[in-house]
């Protein structure tokens, strides 16, 4: 299948949910660490380097033929915050639902029946790019470039940002982008020598105390 699968893995209108969450950006704006282009751009960078390294091993791996079940094991134990656990699975619950019905899979379909209350975001984006044809380094990309593109996306509601001032944002952000997706695949391609452990598992502390917080918001614009 052509490469215009990944752009639509990548794109934020892809019904999977991912517009209602701000990737913990909100919670950064409300707490003042996020209030501008510059510290946005900062935020996004650290968010590459830890979550979405993460992710784009996790999602790198379901492409490449790990055990999803495995892979999903070790997405929680890469997510010590319940609610941000409570978040991925959530998202990739409402993923496996827009992949089922554009790239239909038997591996898809199984993933559905053995977690009917959602695998990890990243492993359902995982076995989506393989339903499409696509490489694990594509899907290192889909899932690094979500981990910028969303809080990018929100802080430009938050604060009223100049969404070309964001867009130039993750322009600059590219050669990172290029970075962690390419480690991210490496690292997917050492598991069948060198076991799960292989996987990046970059933590963001802060992102995780903050995450936690937020989830206890009684008014927020965001659900995560």
């Amino acid at each position: 299948m052509s490469r215009a699968a990944l752009l639509l893995l990548a794109d934020g209108r892809f019904p999977a949910g991912g517009h209602a969450h701000s990737g913990g950006v909100e919670a950064a704006v409300v707490h003042g660490a996020v209030h501008d282009t510059d510290s946005l751009e900062a935020f996004c960078r650290g968010r590459l380097h830890t979550t979405g390294l993460t992710t784009a091993g996790l999602a790198a791996a379901a492409t490449a033929g790990v055990d999803p079940l495995l892979l999903d094991d070790a997405a929680d134990a890469r997510t010590p915050v319940p609610a941000l656990r409570t978040v991925a699975r959530r998202l990739g619950r409402q993923m496996m639902r827009a992949v089922r019905a554009t790239f239909p899979s038997a591996d898809l379909e199984t993933l559905a029946a053995q977690r009917p209350r959602g695998a990890h975001q990243p492993i359902v984006l995982g076995l989506a790019a393989r339903a499409a044809g696509l490489t694990p380094l594509d899907a290192a990309y889909a899932a690094a470039y979500e981990s910028t593109g969303g809080p990018a996306t929100a802080a430009v509601r938050l604060l009223s940002l100049d969404p070309l001032d964001a867009t130039r944002l993750l322009a600059r952000l590219g050669r990172d982008t290029d970075a962690v997706a390419t480690a991210a695949a490496q690292a997917a391609d050492r598991v069948t020598a060198e076991g799960i452990d292989a996987l990046p598992s970059a933590s963001s502390p802060l992102l995780d105390i903050t995450g936690e917080q937020h989830a206890a918001w009684t008014v927020r614009l965001f659900a995560s």
